[in-house]
């Protein structure tokens, strides 16, 4: 199978090539190929224009992941247009592609997120939800899912991933928790009672490859474990793990003086479930936050 990736030296994208390359031909569109060197493996093609290619007859599949860290800095109006142009400039220009091909790839799948739903306090979430918190996590995800969908036909189906906070050895949300837990200056934040939904990288890479290869796979998931906790459970895990106290909390007013309106990430939050991942048979490694955190060292 020949796949074209997005996003290949991002969170996701860096842990899934190497997990694809031995069995698959894989390309990979960057922006920066000197630097994509670094990160992506020397057995992908990477190339840095989508312009040159008239149509993706060439492909298998698409995975498409690329797009700005959407909590790396301030949501100024400058970088609100960042986040937002690159998610929808690439995925519209693939679907385009997708669109002028004779022999399209058979499957598209697409990056999005559980901000699709916005701030929603206790109730569990399944893909069927719709009454969703208008907000601008919202805004990005339900423009990105729409271009992408226009993409879906008789020969190409199309996955939408919304995807939670993953967690990996390095990189993502752990990166930036595990000083202040590892210095016993962790805890909750805000009231730590909105919730935390999480899924360990290993997980989000075998669901990619479970709907890669499953011909029945289209649609919008969750790319979620099957148990949300609340942030205080969270911190009390984590720190547990860490052998740590979990007693300095970071209260509201604070969050939202350090990170203004980006701070609605960490005060709010959805309790997600993936309802149809698990319907269609996937099975997950890591179900639970305290096997799922146990590869990180006191």
């Amino acid at each position: 199978m020949h796949i074209l990736i997005t996003g290949g030296t991002g969170l996701i994208g860096s842990h899934l090539i190497p997990t694809l390359i031995d069995q698959h031909s894989v390309s990979v569109y960057t922006r920066n190929v000197a630097a994509a060197t670094h990160h992506v493996s020397s057995r992908a093609q990477l190339f840095s224009s989508l312009d040159k290619l008239d149509n993706l007859d060439q492909f298998d599949a698409v995975i498409n992941l690329a797009g700005e860290s959407i909590a790396n800095k301030r949501w100024t109006k400058k970088q609100k247009h960042r986040i937002t142009q690159s998610r929808w400039s690439i995925t519209e220009k693939l679907t385009q592609l997708i669109k002028q091909s004779s022999n399209p790839p058979k499957v598209f799948i697409s990056g999005s997120a559980i901000g699709y739903y916005g701030r929603q306090a206790e109730t569990l979430i399944t893909e069927d939800y719709t009454e969703v918190y208008e907000e601008f996590s919202h805004e990005i995800c339900k423009k990105w899912e729409g271009l992408a969908q226009e993409a879906q036909s008789e020969k190409t189906r199309v996955c939408l991933l919304r995807t939670g906070i993953v967690l990996s050895r390095k990189d993502g949300a752990l990166d930036k928790m595990l000083p202040a837990f590892k210095m016993g200056m962790g805890g909750p934040m805000a009231s730590g009672e909105q919730y935390m939904s999480w899924i360990h990288i290993s997980d989000v890479l075998e669901a990619i490859k479970f709907l890669l290869l499953s011909p029945s796979a289209s649609g919008i998931y969750n790319l979620t474990a099957p148990n949300p906790v609340t942030n205080l459970e969270f911190s009390q895990t984590l720190a547990s793990q860490l052998k740590r106290p979990c007693a300095v909390k970071m209260p509201q007013f604070m969050l939202k003086v350090l990170f203004g309106e980006m701070s609605d990430l960490l005060i709010y939050g959805q309790r997600v479930i993936p309802k149809r991942l698990q319907e269609q048979g996937f099975n997950f490694k890591h179900p639970d936050l305290e096997s799922a955190l146990a590869f990180i060292d006191p």
